[in-house]
């Protein structure tokens, strides 16, 4: 892992106490920590989830699963069809 890995992972814990997101960033690089990290340890690889599902995964760390859901779609890290039927971790 390098330094800025390893920053990064450390920045991201700053944002948590007792395991919930205090708050999401509005700096876009962190914000953008905060997602690859959400996307990392919510979703796994090569598996579909239902609107519902990406809800639930997200309300575990904060209340806004809405927002969270919108800026993992905005960035890229989940991906959906035109139809919004299903979300797919990206990669």
């Amino acid at each position: 892992m390098s330094d800025h890995e390893i920053s990064g992972s450390q920045g991201v814990a700053a944002l948590f106490s007792k395991g919930r997101l205090t708050a999401i960033p509005r700096k876009t690089a962190r914000r953008e920590q905060l997602l690859v990290h959400l996307t990392e340890t919510l979703f796994e690889r090569d598996r579909e989830y239902t609107e519902r599902e990406v809800n639930e995964a997200l309300l575990t760390v904060h209340e806004d699963c809405s927002a969270l859901r919108r800026y993992l779609v905005v960035a890229g890290l989940l991906t959906r069809p035109k139809d919004g039927s299903s979300y797919r971790r990206a990669g």
